[in-house]
């Protein structure tokens, strides 16, 4: 009913209104009907007055579900029109209202609860139909295994949800029908008897159907639902590994390595390629040194007896092994080891025609330097392994560089064919090495090398040397003119330096001007003993002894070049000429030659200046008649024919910028503009004349000056700038043209065509 609120008199009186609540509706599932069926009645106390409507609202009335409840809107009564599902929806919260024929709230709403009475209607269900667990073999009783779960959808506050588990069936049977059990609240499989075996249970795994009922188990009334766990049978290391056989053989060839000799075989039951299965071999005696290894084959568990080091048929004929076998992992708690896991191996060593060899290998000897042809130096033989064959060795020269030595082919009797010499260019750090061949007669043959290294010990048999061979000296004596000379020797310590220099006593004149005085061990200093000696070239013979025993002495001639000296204490120019040999005559001519090349250099220099200021004040485009650039240009050379066809007429153009000019390699270019780029380098003139010093700077100049590509013009005049060092002559006037005795000047037709004219002046007769 619905409460009511009325007022009782105007003092302020009012009655208090009843507060009426419908208790909770409950209603089974899955309920057959009829329908719609009555559930509850709801009345206003108003309704004796007014007309009243009723209606619901709420999840199942007016909102999804819709239609599940209905009402009476005159009568008030509330009805279900269909079955309910707890397991979609177990309970419906609604609300009752209350109002007049204008629609205007004659009551308050009324909250209605309907419940959903759950009915057993849902089996328990696995997640899934197949369950996998395992289990180590060997496992005692009480051990965990796996776990399974089912769900009910039913309410499991009830006997309706209430899931209890069984195990059905056991497959394979053995060694019990029950050997798991299963708790039959939580679903934890666990083993029940001991006796668990992976080699026993081919393959190893277990089937077992469980079954979960709800109404607590009850077989009557539950309703049931099943599931499989396959629960393997881990493995364990409780087989140890067998060998096949108590002894094996096998063979190997000496002096072989990494080859297999024989084959050991294993059984093993446990999980193939597993730890447990994986088999190790050692060798526990019969082997000190260590020859043998045995590999194992991850494919077959076979074990290969291996050579890692060469085995001698003279040492050892057989090895007589012992080997045992064991798995990579421990045997498992309580197992024994089998007394199959320990076998003998004979392996049999095969002899093979091994090289000689030489025991000594190098062999050195030390011999002097210079023993004649035949000596015998000594006897290089070789040894023969193969103590139990009967060979004979034979020897051969293999390596002789400098063909010195012969052997004896039977003995290696080691002969000098030639003269032993240590200064040899074959012989490095005094060693002379030779290289000697030994064969046997076996089948097949076998052949081993030795060397042979001969230390020579120097002998005093190199005399020294003069050093330098040419030099100069001002002609004057003066307190720091000197030559500082040495000596080279072949030899080694003791037959080299100190040296003994001195000056012979024939001819007279050489001790008489000059003299040599000791610097130390290995200088002396040649110097003149006169205050004066007259320019030229003199050959100044040394006498150079070395400190062997006995010493050797060698007459060596030094040039010497004398020359007046500026004050630098250098030749000058034409004190270099003179001492070269020249007379007045050719010194005059050689001077008027440079001053003609020198005039023409400046009559040349001028004209292109000229030229050159003419280019930069006329227009760019000049008149054709004026433009020489593609014209024929006169060079007073004739061609060197088809060689000279090559042009690079480029050459011959007005240039726009000198970049191409830089850019280009050095060489020689024909361009209108000097190019800017760094001068050539023109030779210097030594300061220590020679007699052909004169013709090889003057080629040098020319050479230089040919591939000078900044000197303008390119087949014109060439330029030599080289006028001597310190002239004491004043001027040309002052040279004397006549001759103090007679001079040849045929080695001016040596010189080339540039002088040929000199030398018919000069060189046919007397001086005029």
């Amino acid at each position: 009913m619905f409460p009511r609120q009325q007022e009782i008199s105007s003092k302020g009186l009012r009655r208090q209104k009843r507060d009426w609540v419908i208790p909770p509706v409950n209603v089974p599932e899955n309920s057959r009907g009829p329908f719609p069926q009555m559930l509850v009645s709801i009345r206003s106390d108003q309704d004796r007055n007014i007309s009243i409507r009723y209606s619901i609202t709420g999840v199942g009335a007016d909102q999804p579900p819709n239609e599940v409840f209905s009402i009476d809107p005159v009568a008030g009564k509330m009805f279900v029109t269909k079955p309910l599902d707890r397991e979609r929806r177990s309970s419906y919260h609604l609300r009752a209202h209350a109002v007049n024929m204008n629609g205007e709230r004659v009551e308050s709403p009324i909250d209605l609860y309907i419940y959903v009475i759950d009915m057993n209607d849902n089996r328990p269900e696995f997640k899934n139909q197949v369950y996998n667990g395992s289990v180590d073999e060997g496992s005692k009783p009480g051990t965990f295994v796996m776990h399974l779960a089912a769900f009910d959808h039913d309410d499991n506050t009830t006997a309706n949800g209430m899931v209890r588990y069984r195990i059905l069936s056991q497959t394979p049977h053995s060694p019990i029908p029950n050997m798991f059990t299963i708790n039959s609240e939580t679903g934890d499989i666990v083993t029940v008897a001991a006796g668990l075996d992976r080699e026993v249970s081919n393959p190893g795994k277990y089937s077992i159907i469980v079954q979960a009922t709800d109404m607590e188990g009850n077989l009557n009334f539950g309703l049931s639902n099943t599931a499989t766990a396959i629960i393997s049978v881990t493995d364990i290391n409780d087989n140890p590994p067998e060998l096949t056989s108590r002894t094996f053989s096998g063979e190997v060839p000496e002096n072989r390595i990494n080859v297999a000799v024989a084959n050991l075989t294993v059984i093993d039951r446990d999980q193939p390629r597993s730890p447990n299965w994986n088999a190790v071999y050692r060798i526990i005696s019969g082997d000190p040194i260590g020859h043998f290894t045995i590999i194992t084959d991850p494919h077959t568990n076979d074990g290969m007896v291996t050579v890692v080091k060469p085995v001698d048929f003279e040492q050892n004929r057989a090895f007589m092994l012992t080997v045992v076998v064991n798995n990579q992992a421990p045997l498992a708690s309580g197992i024994q080891s089998s007394l199959q896991s320990t076998s003998g191996v004979t392996i049999s060593v095969v002899d093979i025609n091994e090289p000689p060899f030489f025991p000594t290998n190098p062999k050195s000897i030390r011999f002097e330097e210079g023993v004649p042809a035949g000596t015998s130096l000594t006897t290089f033989s070789a040894s023969d392994p193969d103590r139990f064959m009967q060979q004979s060795i034979r020897y051969s020269k293999l390596a002789d560089p400098a063909e010195w030595l012969s052997i004896n082919t039977t003995n290696g009797q080691i002969v000098t064919t030639a003269t032993l010499d240590r200064e040899s260019i074959y012989v490095k750090n005094n060693i002379y090495e030779a290289t000697f061949l030994a064969v046997d007669n076996g089948s097949p043959m076998a052949s081993g090398t030795g060397t042979l290294q001969i230390y020579l010990i120097d002998v005093n048999d190199n005399a020294p040397s003069l050093l330098p061979r040419e030099s100069q000296i001002c002609e004057r004596i003066n307190r720091n003119a000197g030559i500082n000379i040495t000596a080279a020797d072949s030899d080694t310590d003791p037959n080299v330096g100190p040296f003994v220099f001195e000056l012979p006593t024939f001819p007279a004149s050489i001790r008489r001007n000059w003299t040599v005085s000791r610097l130390n061990g290995d200088y002396a200093r040649l110097s003149l003993r006169i205050q004066y000696l007259k320019p030229g070239v003199y050959e100044v013979p040394v006498i150079v002894s070395d400190s062997g025993n006995p010493p050797l002495s060698n007459r060596s001639i030094i040039k010497v070049k004398v020359c007046p000296c500026d004050e630098n204490g250098d030749c000058t120019l034409v004190g270099a000429v003179a001492a070269a040999g020249l007379g007045t005559g050719a010194i005059i001519a050689i001077l008027i030659c440079i001053i003609i090349l020198l005039s023409e250099y400046t009559d040349w220099t001028s004209s292109v200046r000229r030229r050159e200021k003419e280019r930069q004040t006329k227009q760019l485009l000049i008149d054709p008649e004026d433009d020489v650039r593609d014209n024929i240009l006169k060079y007073d050379e004739e061609g060197g024919g088809e060689e000279d066809q090559d042009y690079d007429l480029s050459q011959l153009q007005q240039p726009d910028s000198l970049e191409h000019i830089i850019s280009k390699p050095l060489g020689v270019r024909r361009v209108d503009e000097r190019p800017i780029i760094p001068e050539s380098q023109y030779p210097i003139r030594p300061a220590v004349p020679h007699p052909g010093d004169i013709g090889d700077f003057i080629n040098e100049g020319l050479r230089a000056a040919d591939n000078d590509p900044t000197a303008p013009p390119y087949d014109s005049l060439l330029v030599f700038d080289y006028e001597g060092s310190g002239s004491t002559a004043g001027s040309v006037s002052s040279l004397n043209s006549s001759s103090t005795g007679d001079q040849d000047y045929d080695y001016l037709n040596d010189w080339g065509p540039r002088f040929k004219k000199l030398a018919d002046m000069y060189g046919g007769g007397e001086d005029d």
